[in-house]
């Protein structure tokens, strides 16, 4: 675990209202990623930085009990074109805990190391939390993902 200090982004992509109540974002986060691999998604977002897909948790009604929403895309250089049936949102950055898991994503490696954060003693802000499936993310069955956690 590192403390990181996140420069504000903007990040274009799919998103959906959730749960994590009786399991109900494994779902839905589930189809969304569905979605976006089905229909190439990341090759349609106009004005990326990279190619490296985002995950982020955002909207938090109260904390990681209650409803959120998660947006999966690709960070951009502005939010001047958000194509239909998209989402485009810009992020103040800041203080983050950075923490990094290994491992098959077939395998239920998200949701283990969601379920070891939940369980942390960290001081959470709750604004916009995000998983980085980068370069190191590319072989699905031993994948090296980075969580990044905003705390104050």
């Amino acid at each position: 675990m590192q403390k990181v200090k996140i420069e504000p982004f903007y990040v274009i992509g799919l998103a959906i209202r959730t749960t994590n109540e009786n399991a109900q974002a494994a779902t839905d986060i589930g189809n969304l990623w569905g979605k976006f691999l089905a229909e190439d998604i990341k090759s349609v977002i106009p004005n990326k930085v990279d190619d490296t897909v985002y995950c982020l948790y955002t909207e938090y009604e109260s904390d990681y009990t209650k409803p959120y929403t998660t947006i999966l895309g690709c960070k951009v250089s502005n939010l001047d074109n958000i194509p239909e049936g998209m989402v485009g949102k810009s992020f103040e950055g800041g203080d983050y805990t950075k923490m990094s898991a290994r491992g098959d994503l077939m395998k239920g490696l998200i949701v283990d190391k969601w379920n070891q954060i939940w369980s942390m003693d960290l001081d959470r802000r709750y604004t916009v939390d995000f998983e980085v499936f980068g370069e190191k993310a590319q072989n699905p069955s031993d994948a090296e993902i980075d969580f990044l956690i905003s705390i104050n």
